[in-house]
């Protein structure tokens, strides 16, 4: 797989990477519903045969769950072969209610890091991220201080680079001098290109490597969506309440992939594949999260990562973005 330097970390990363979001299961509330733990492992290892070499996780995704699910298949894979482990902190859950909150103080953030290094069986955290800013439509107060704990983590060796998630462009900057951000984690997808305005430019001209999650937004964009799939998902599946895949938006956006699968038909590429190929074009984007919750999707969507969009294939899948 083609391969892109990661920012000012050096790292030198494939153009996808794994998503273990979904690994996480479901029974939380940004849940994805049941999900089989030998499938998870079996599907990290196909990745990693294939070429792969990063997974992103979260202590948040499955409470938990997916941290320990990485570290199984971490350990079958062995130090030969293991690939970067990207993980993050600030959001925090109360074990018995499951209840999840936000905070960067720095003693919250230390026992998040011991507990990911414990559950992933990693000496240290390749790339460790501030997983939000701050609570969700509040205004962030301390990402300084959560920022200054994660440099003294960088300088004790536990982590070995630094990256944010969710951050904005001023956000960014009330940090960058406190310590060099390596890479920023944004949603971007051509359902959601909000970062394109002011994120993106800023990030390529500070050498802030950016890795995409939901390229296919959530699955939406994969060619495997259908209303009657929508409909049967269980209720602790986060996307049942996401409204891109409620009315108006959705019988739009099964017409947008319908449109996708139209321009990929011609060279034998899916929906899914175009998607994640389309965020890659950006020159600001290093690479993208797809996530895999079993072997044979592994293989359908890393061609994605070698895809040259035409500037006609570019001009025709946007011109079919919905505009609902």
């Amino acid at each position: 797989m083609q391969t892109k330097r990661l920012g000012r970390t050096g790292l030198e990363i494939t153009r996808i990477g794994f998503g273990a979001w979904a690994v996480g299961g479901g029974e939380y509330a940004f849940g994805w519903g049941s999900q089989d733990d030998h499938d998870s492992v079996a599907a990290i290892e196909r990745a990693v045969a294939e070429g792969v070499n990063w997974i992103d996780t979260a202590p948040v995704y499955g409470l938990g769950r997916s941290e320990e699910v990485v570290g199984r298949a971490l350990k079958q894979i062995g130090p030969a072969r293991r690939p970067c482990v990207f993980t993050k902190c600030s959001l925090v859950w109360d074990d018995s209610s499951r209840q999840i909150s936000h905070s960067l103080e720095p003693a919250s953030i230390r026992r998040e890091a011991e507990a990911s290094l414990r559950r992933l069986g990693v000496d240290a955290i390749d790339l460790y991220q501030i997983h939000w800013p701050g609570p969700w439509g509040q205004p962030p107060a301390n990402i300084e201080e959560g920022w200054r704990t994660l440099a003294d983590l960088q300088r004790e060796g536990k982590v070995r680079h630094l990256g944010v998630s969710n951050f904005s462009v001023e956000e960014m900057e009330r940090i960058a001098a406190i310590a060099p951000i390596g890479s920023l984690q944004p949603p971007y997808s051509l359902l959601r290109r909000k970062i394109e305005a002011d994120v993106l430019p800023y990030c390529e001209a500070h050498d802030i490597g950016v890795i995409v999650y939901s390229p296919m937004q959530a699955g939406l964009l994969s060619g495997k969506m259908t209303r009657e799939r929508m409909e049967s998902m269980p209720a602790d599946d986060w996307r049942k309440g996401s409204r891109e895949f409620m009315e108006p938006r959705l019988t739009a956006n099964l017409e947008f992939v319908e449109a996708l699968r139209r321009v990929g038909g011609r060279f034998g590429r899916t929906p899914g594949e175009l998607a994640v190929a389309w965020t890659l074009r950006h020159p600001a984007v290093t690479a993208a999260i797809v996530g895999f919750r079993r072997t044979q999707q592994v293989s359908e969507i890393l061609a994605a990562g070698d895809l040259k969009l035409s500037p006609a294939d570019v001009d025709e899948i946007e011109s079919a973005i919905p505009t609902t």
